[in-house]
């Protein structure tokens, strides 16, 4: 094993400490990981990221169900569009994306490329709502609402996206959990997990029949991002998950960046 096999499961391990630090944000880091430092396939990358941040959501999530936090009706309404919407598309829209898309002028956009361009993309958007976070949780109980078309809807968006980049998209459930379900911010968060895990374990079953899965490899991977999970948790006791948010959404912003100028180089 070479060092940087090593520090590719080393970021198996941070994937799960970030986790259980901020509540999320972690899963934005596992496809370069496996691309870059594991050099996996990115089509291949995309789907064991979806596994590992379905376990690891599902960890946090049955945290979260014991202290009673998770709202079950809500969870459903959006998991049902949600993990349709990304089955459908890592079994039949991301194997039917062609090989090669196009080209401008002598550089050809392959689909690896735009899958990498398009996560990158995807990166810069969770950075920024990950520096700007304003929310606040009064901590007040508030009266529930459901605006089930406007809820289906993002369902369908946040899978689709789930289903191409492999990231859980917490950082687009939780703000349409506040706002469409009138949710308290540390529900929000708790059935965000909920829902990533649905979601993210059945977008990998639609994997399962298109790709060769190396389970030796990926349990293993899985279970380092598990074992951080429980550090980051640990840890949160002592430090302030909102401070490091900020600071974790500028690291992304910079990965973002570097991943755009990396492709567009090659």
């Amino acid at each position: 094993m070479d060092i940087q096999q090593i520090f590719g499961y080393f970021g198996a391990l941070i994937i799960g400490l970030v986790l259980g630090l901020i509540g999320g944000g972690g899963s934005i880091l596992t496809v370069p990981i496996l691309v870059y430092l594991l050099f996996i396939n990115p089509v291949t990358a995309t789907a064991y990221s979806l596994f590992v941040v379905g376990v690891s959501a599902l960890v946090g999530a049955i945290r979260n169900m014991q202290k009673g936090l998770v709202d079950y009706r809500t969870a459903i309404v959006f998991a049902i569009p949600a993990f349709i919407a990304v089955y459908l598309t890592r079994k039949f829209l991301v194997p039917a994306i062609p090989d090669q898309l196009f080209s401008v002028g002598s550089f050809l956009v392959t689909k690896n490329i735009a899958i990498m361009l398009f996560f990158a993309i995807v990166m810069l958007v969770a950075s920024i709502s990950m520096i700007k976070n304003n929310r606040k949780d009064s901590g007040e109980e508030t009266t529930i609402q459901y605006n089930y078309p406007l809820i289906i809807i993002e369902g369908l968006v946040v899978g689709t996206l789930t289903g191409i980049v492999g990231a859980g998209g917490g950082f687009l459930i939780i703000p349409a959990l506040v706002l469409l379900a009138k949710l308290p911010m540390k529900k929000a968060v708790a059935t965000s997990l909920l829902i990533i895990a649905i979601k993210s374990l059945i977008g990998f079953i639609g994997d399962v029949e298109n790709l060769e899965i190396d389970w030796v490899f990926l349990l293993s991977f899985t279970s380092l991002s598990v074992i951080g999970i429980f550090i980051g948790i640990y840890l949160s006791n002592f430090i302030e998950g909102k401070k490091l948010k900020k600071g974790f959404g500028w690291f992304v912003l910079i990965m973002g960046i570097y991943i755009i100028f990396k492709e567009l180089t090659k």
